[in-house]
């Protein structure tokens, strides 16, 4: 699956595409950004990724894996503008989103680069159960506000946040 798009309407300048090992340092750019400008949206610290050897961050992108898949919204020139996956742990009903990134030049529906992003993880997602799952924030409101306008519903399911036990993650769903 590769789709195209534009940040400002004049001209495609990024596509949708399933990752490759070769992305590996692309993706580790990516990840560095994502977790310096919204710490709470992810299980892991700028200061915990930047201690991952190379080997990491090519198993992170190699796009092997019959139960995970990531999906990168990358520029001409090889830049990754966001990324999401799809992961179904073994023996689990449903898989769940996972990683959820936009650079800020590349959010808003006017820009298109979250919804292709979340089409491809939901195209992928098919067949793999009733449901597509995601943990988010409780204090990440405009992550809530995107997931319900794309259909998703809280399930009633909460969990402290990992990084900060006083807070929580808050379960949604989509049906797939």
């Amino acid at each position: 699956m590769t789709l195209a798009g534009t940040a400002s309407g004049a001209r495609p300048d990024w596509t949708i595409r399933p990752s490759v090992e070769d992305d590996w340092q692309a993706y580790r750019a990516l990840r560095f950004e994502m977790l310096e400008d919204a710490p709470l949206a992810f299980l892991e610290t700028l200061e915990a990724a930047r201690l991952h050897p190379d080997e990491h961050w090519r198993r992170r992108t190699d796009g092997t894996s019959t139960t995970t898949r990531l999906f990168a919204a990358v520029a001409p020139g090889g830049t990754w503008l966001g990324s999401m996956g799809g992961h179904q742990a073994a023996g689990t009903r449903d898989p769940y989103l996972v990683g959820v990134y936009v650079t800020p030049g590349y959010r808003g529906r006017a820009a298109g680069v979250t919804d292709a992003l979340l089409d491809a993880v939901i195209e992928w997602a098919q067949g793999r159960g009733d449901r597509l799952l995601l943990d988010v924030h409780e204090h990440n409101p405009a992550a809530i506000r995107y997931y319900e306008r794309r259909g998703f519903v809280f399930t009633g399911r909460t969990q402290p946040y990992p990084l900060d036990r006083s807070t929580r993650e808050r379960e949604m769903a989509l049906a797939l």
